[in-house]
């Protein structure tokens, strides 16, 4: 095994452990920000539709990307049912259930890893056999289904919280 592979090998678990370690901040008790919930909103949606189009239309991996979807949609549902929502005074704060966030986000992460260590990998044979195209994968396409259809429809469950709950009004 050549030293920049095992150098690689070793630095993958400390690559997963900081990125486990910033994610646990991006679940913790947040506020609640109009632009940023119709951002994710409408960006995710559109994303999932250029993706698509990456596919070329073929049955496997445009399935993969819908069933991806739909399963990452049921749990967006699920996860705003596990949120603690908040208002205080004039603001909302959200605290999204922990562990479904996480796994959801470094699934995803691990997939992209792994491609990129089959890529990598790849590059070191005698006679390089050249990747799947990237909407080729079906697992590549499931894994951007769940993780687009997740933080979609739990953006847009929190611009249905919002917009339930008005500000309070302060006393006069």
């Amino acid at each position: 095994m050549e030293t920049t592979t095992l150098a690689l090998l070793l630095l993958v678990p400390l690559l997963v452990w900081r990125i486990y370690s910033r994610l646990k901040k991006l679940v913790a008790r947040q506020k609640s920000q109009l632009w940023r919930h119709w951002s994710v909103a409408i960006a995710f949606p559109a994303l999932l539709l250029f993706l698509v189009t990456t596919t070329k239309f073929e049955v496997l991996p445009l399935s993969s990307l819908g069933a991806g979807a739909l399963a990452g949609g049921w749990l967006g549902v699920l996860g705003l049912k596990l949120t603690r929502f908040e208002q205080v005074g004039k603001d909302f704060f959200f605290t999204q259930h922990r562990y479904l966030g996480l796994a959801i986000t470094m699934l995803f992460i691990a997939r992209l890893l792994y491609r990129g260590m089959e890529i990598y990998l790849n590059t070191r044979l005698d006679v390089p056999v050249p990747p799947p195209p990237f909407g080729q994968s079906p697992l590549t396409m499931a894994a951007y289904g769940l993780v687009i259809g997740y933080y979609a429809m739990y953006a847009w469950g929190l611009l249905r919280w919002r917009q339930r709950n008005q500000p309070l009004q302060a006393p006069e």
